[in-house]
């Protein structure tokens, strides 16, 4: 993997109880659901952190805590809805640029690969990863543009195939990375958990919280700590939400 030459961005919120995860409430208490916000997005910058860039970089609504590991630039987010917010984050980058959000820590290096690796942007201009709530996880830019990002509209069933449209019409390739599934809802907690890598934190995490038994139409066994496979991703296997994979994390 290459990668050396591309900005990675993290967009997210300051894991504070009752600014995150609203919607596990009320089968998570607000300090619950801030402490599995906080595990997602340790997790999510573990992976960035030993990716190969020339800057990462995290985009946050509110402080930074001692979640936050070393080797980040950390800036503030823009004012304004999420399009914008997304516009600005890309608007400070010189040079390709990687985004993410912080609603899935079953993140790896492989699912970043296509992006980082040398020839990434020689037969591409950007990546894009669905989000299996119409949203989308990831956006990379070879040449970021605020201009692709403002106007799209966010927080909708079908925000990912809006701006995967906006790309093309922009006359750019486009590649998309694998779809991914975030956490949104209780039933998204031990699906997520269960795909995460060994040891992460938001499975240990979400094992302690007893994330199996508070799903809804649970049968009282934690598939997080029965070591069981996550169930396909499929349109089926996730409810459709009024809100995007990185609107959550956006603030």
């Amino acid at each position: 993997m290459s990668g050396g030459g591309v900005t990675l961005l993290v967009i997210a919120k300051e894991p504070r109880p009752g600014r995150v995860k609203t919607r596990l409430t009320p089968a998570y208490s607000p300090a619950e659901a801030a402490q599995l916000a906080e595990a997602a997005l340790a997790d999510t910058l573990a992976v960035v952190r030993d990716l190969p860039a020339r800057r990462r970089v995290l985009v946050l609504d509110g402080a930074p805590g001692d979640w936050l590991p070393p080797g980040f630039t950390v800036v503030p987010q823009a004012a304004g809805g999420l399009d914008a917010r997304l516009a600005a984050a890309f608007g400070g980058c010189t040079g390709p640029a990687l985004l993410v959000g912080m609603d899935t820590p079953q993140l790896t290096a492989g699912l970043l690969a296509p992006a980082l690796a040398a020839d990434a942007w020689s037969a591409c201009d950007a990546y894009l990863g669905p989000a299996l709530d119409g949203g989308f996880w990831a956006l990379g830019l070879s040449r970021p543009d605020p201009e692709l990002l403002r106007g799209v509209p966010m927080s909708t069933p079908h925000t990912g195939a809006a701006q995967h449209r906006r790309l093309r019409e922009a006359g750019l390739r486009v590649r998309e990375l694998p779809p991914l599934r975030d956490v949104d809802t209780p039933a998204d907690v031990p699906e997520v958990a269960a795909a995460t890598a060994p040891g992460s934190r938001f499975a240990a995490t979400a094992h302690r919280l007893g994330a199996g038994d508070r799903a809804p139409g649970s049968t009282g066994v934690d598939a997080t700590a029965a070591g069981t496979s996550p169930r396909s991703a499929t349109a089926a296997d996730t409810s459709v939400v009024g809100s995007t994979a990185l609107d959550r994390a956006a603030g």
